[in-house]
């Protein structure tokens, strides 16, 4: 993925955009977030019969593994979910419990995003 679709590919080049490829340590999200995997359904490419799946994470998750990554994109990447109402306030702050960081770190993302609500 990082060398077809990543920082400095053509793909990156073309479209001023690119992917970086990560497994499923590197994200701290939320305890279950595994069952709460959404499956999108791509298109086959013209000419195949393969139709692959991806498989995301849930919006609550994603907005909470990116609040633990605390880079300043992330938060405001969580605020302009919950601007858009892509999220609620309630369901993030169930789920804040179950992220696997210490106490303090939990109890910032709460205040850091109810700040944002």
């Amino acid at each position: 993925m990082d060398g077809s679709l990543g920082d400095g590919s053509r793909f990156h080049e073309a479209f001023g955009y690119y992917a970086h490829g990560v497994g499923p340590e590197t994200a701290k999200a939320p305890l279950g977030w595994e069952d709460r995997l959404v499956a999108v359904a791509i298109p086959p490419r013209p000419g195949s019969e393969l139709a692959p799946v991806a498989y995301c994470l849930e919006v609550h998750d994603l907005v909470l593994a990116k609040c633990a990554a605390g880079r300043e994109r992330d938060w405001e990447f969580a605020g302009e979910a919950l601007a858009a109402g892509l999220v609620r306030l309630v369901t993030l702050a169930e789920r804040i419990p179950s992220l696997p960081l210490d106490e303090e770190h939990r109890r910032g993302i709460e205040t850091r995003l109810r700040a944002l609500a």
